[in-house]
């Protein structure tokens, strides 16, 4: 194979390489999007790339090489941009690429090269750096090694992934934002510690895994992490889950019952909703924390603990404290180290690294090769609001796989809701009360679907979970999967 020197107009040969046909077809493939107004290095690098085994797409303008990009079905690997370019020059489409397909390896191209120019490049986000005029073999390597890097990259990761799962016996946080880094280092720093955690924000942002990677960062990773979200039982039956229970204590109590301070030993006790938990058994709980005993219902002997306390709440706590719905003295008990955990919408620049998660772990569930999501449905998952946060995320991705024909999840694949199309109406007539009462059913059913249990939706839409349980049932539907 020859390899040219390329500059301006000109192109001329500088060596021959050794390289051998075989070599090139054993390479691994790959997509290029190659842009500069200069056709003839343009096309000279097309043609050099091609007959390296990749597949080359051309453009003359930014503008153009945008348009590609939106328009292709998957991300390209590389792009190679010219810097000088008519209209939007090459880094304004770096700036734009890095938010339109984050995955693509970007690698700049001038004849003009200075310092300034090359730090306002690696700056803006471009991987390498080339000058011209462009030696062949120098930009294959450069391709080469960034290609390799983001595999090890990609393999690394997935094998810490699958380590976490192994140790710990739950998903890792999936993210890369300063947002999420900042919390995974506040659970590993708390960790080794025994201080209590109080873990805040919105339902849906994963509270649980951050409060299992501080139990995996603890002296007692190798000990049990016991979890119960105190929204979802009534304060009888939480009481007895908690703290156990004496034969004989209530009706149908017929043996002796060890409660979940006991069961977690000398690990993790995680109480995911603490803010739902009824002041009379807060004092129990506060107890508890102070004494390092529990009294099992129906008993009289009090039994020794251990555990680690770990909370989480999607409310604020303070204001319940100040309006009498949260003891004072537990809050302080409970909130000796606080992690907050972002919403999704703070934190977007994880979303793609989420998408490719749950569409790997949910293709699997369902036994279906693994497939990609085109540029227009991920600028849809970027865009949206996300209430219900990875919760919601990764409600839209499941969805979006049982509808997907193809091999690739496209926006008429995801919710409706996302995409602004609403879901048709059944024919009603002109009756307004029959209309209205359609409209509630979806209502309810879409608002069920983003929710963990029946409290936490019957707060989002404003009823008591008394008339959430009437509406449901003058309705027809059950939601009995949130339970």
């Amino acid at each position: 194979m020859e390899s040219y020197r390329l500059h301006g107009e000109t192109m001329t040969q500088v060596r021959t390489s050794s390289r051998s046909s075989q070599e090139t077809e054993q390479r691994p493939r790959g997509r290029i999007l190659v842009v500069d107004d200069e056709i003839i290095i343009r096309e000279s690098l097309a043609e050099f790339l091609q007959n390296e085994g990749y597949e080359v797409v051309t453009a003359c303008s930014a503008e153009e090489a945008l348009g590609a990009i939106r328009d292709s079905a998957a991300p390209f690997d590389v792009l190679l941009c010219d810097v000088q370019l008519p209209g939007m020059d090459g880094l304004e489409l770096l700036n734009a690429v890095k938010q339109e397909s984050p995955e693509t390896l970007v690698i700049m191209i001038t004849a003009f090269a200075t310092v300034e120019n090359a730090v306002a490049c690696f700056q803006a986000g471009a991987h390498d750096y080339l000058m011209k005029p462009i030696i062949f073999d120098d930009l294959l390597h450069k391709i080469h090694h960034l290609t390799e890097y983001r595999t090890l990259c990609r393999e690394n990761a997935m094998l810490r992934r699958q380590l976490a799962l192994l140790q710990a016996d739950a998903p890792e946080i999936i993210g890369c934002s300063p947002a999420i880094r900042a919390v995974l280092e506040q659970a590993k720093k708390v960790g080794p510690t025994p201080s209590n955690v109080l873990i805040v924000g919105e339902s849906g942002t994963g509270k649980e895994l951050v409060a299992r990677t501080i139990h995996q960062h603890s002296h007692a990773r190798d000990k049990k992490f016991v979890a119960i979200n105190c929204a979802a039982l009534p304060r009888d039956l939480l009481e007895s889950q908690l703290f156990g229970h004496r034969r004989g204590a209530f009706t149908g109590a017929e043996r002796n019952h060890e409660g979940l301070f006991q069961a977690a030993g000398d690990g993790t006790l995680f109480l995911d909703e603490i803010g739902e938990m009824d002041v009379g058994l807060q004092a129990k709980l506060l107890r508890a924390i102070e004494q390092k005993e529990v009294l099992p219902v129906g008993a009289t002997e009090p039994v020794a603990i251990n555990c680690r306390i770990i909370a989480a709440s999607n409310q604020d706590l303070a204001k319940a404290v100040e309006e009498g719905r949260f003891r004072r003295d537990l809050y302080y008990r409970l909130n000796v180290v606080t992690i907050h955990v972002p919403p999704l919408r703070e934190r977007r620049e994880d979303i793609p690294l989420l998408v490719e998660h749950f569409i790997a772990k949910h293709c699997r569930n369902m036994g279906r090769p693994p497939v990609c999501i085109d540029n227009a449905a991920m600028q849809i998952l970027l865009a949206a609001p996300w209430k219900g946060n990875v919760r919601e995320l990764e409600n839209a991705i499941q969805r979006a796989l049982v509808m997907c024909e193809g091999d690739c999840i496209r926006p008429e694949d995801l919710p409706p809701y996302l995409t602004g199309k609403n879901e048709r109406l059944p024919h009603v007539g002109d009756n307004l009360r029959e209309a209205l009462k359609v409209y509630e059913r979806m209502h309810i059913q879409r608002v069920l679907s983003q929710c963990r249990d029946k409290r936490e939706a019957a707060r989002r839409l404003g009823l008591s979970i008394s008339s959430l349980y009437r509406r449901l049932d003058e309705l027809g539907l059950k939601g009995d999967d949130l339970d």
